[in-house]
């Protein structure tokens, strides 16, 4: 089995969310709101399988606590996450649409706090 299918089949929507909710504050707002957008850009229906499978590999590998640097390691240890999410993020990019933007925004909002608009 690949490692992409690995963390294809790591992802689950009760894991992603778990992990989320325990961790946002230590990985930072930037992984998370990639996170986000991943995730409802997942929910798409226009989103094809391959968009839909690159995603969860994505997320899958987020929510695996054993990676390339532990999530435990102070500061770094959401950098092999985050560029994870970004590299998932640039090949589906088609389908971060305003819907999953603003989802993700008031997400961000209700977690962080803050202004989360990003342009």
């Amino acid at each position: 089995m690949s490692a992409q299918n690995e963390y294809e089949e790591a992802f689950s929507e009760n894991g992603f969310w778990d992990k989320l909710k325990r961790y946002a504050k230590a990985a930072g707002r930037e992984v998370v709101e990639k996170a986000l957008l991943l995730y409802y850009a997942m929910q798409e229906e226009k989103a094809p399988a391959w968009a839909k499978a690159t995603i969860a590999g994505a997320l899958g590998y987020f929510i695996v606590p054993i990676d390339a640097i532990a999530d435990f390691t102070p500061a770094v240890g959401y950098a092999d996450d985050l560029g994870v999410l970004a590299l998932a993020l640039a090949a589906v990019a088609t389908y971060i649409n305003d819907d999953v933007r603003g989802k993700t925004a008031d997400k961000l909002h209700a977690w962080f706090g803050e202004d989360s608009s990003s342009d």
